[in-house]
């Protein structure tokens, strides 16, 4: 029943869409359904005793969204703020948070038969966030596992209800 009832409603041949970014050399993709705006980087209101990579809070429309450079979780060094550093606001776990990137890339459609399970590697992001590899053309793309990443503990940026 299972395999019928998925191709009756098109989900065995529908592709997922991820947005692809830039960290450092490295080139990532997240579940654009998790994607709510790109925005221009500005820099936030700091935050006493925050985590470093916690960069502070932005007022979105009303919303005070927390920025966390995943440059500095990553532990890549020095990261640069210039014009093509970009923040992508993200619906996570029903919060609103932001991320700090080098460059949003482009939008890239992949069926599920494109993405390849992660080798176990020590990937900057850490292996329990990667869901997989993709490569696109020539690029490699690490899909990350935004959702799970902005709600692990060390994230603490959930649990502060």
């Amino acid at each position: 029943m299972g395999m019928m009832e998925r191709i009756e409603n098109g989900a065995a041949a529908e592709a997922k869409e991820f947005l692809s970014f830039r960290l450092g050399a490295e080139e990532y993709g997240i579940d654009i359904l998790a994607v709510r705006e790109i925005r221009a980087f500005e820099r936030p209101t700091r935050i006493a005793n925050a985590p470093e990579f916690i960069l502070g809070v932005v007022n979105l429309r009303g919303v005070i969204v927390p920025i966390v450079d995943l440059r500095l979780k990553f532990g890549m060094p020095e990261p640069r703020y210039d014009g093509s550093t970009v923040v992508i606001i993200l619906n996570v776990a029903n919060r609103v948070l932001g991320i700090v990137v080098d460059s949003v890339s482009d939008v890239i459609a992949l069926q599920d038969g494109e993405i390849r399970p992660a080798p176990e590697f020590s990937a900057a992001v850490g292996a329990d966030f990667v869901k997989g590899l993709a490569s696109v053309s020539d690029r490699m793309l690490i899909l990350v596992d935004i959702g799970m990443l902005m709600t692990s503990p060390e994230m603490a940026l959930v649990a502060q209800e």
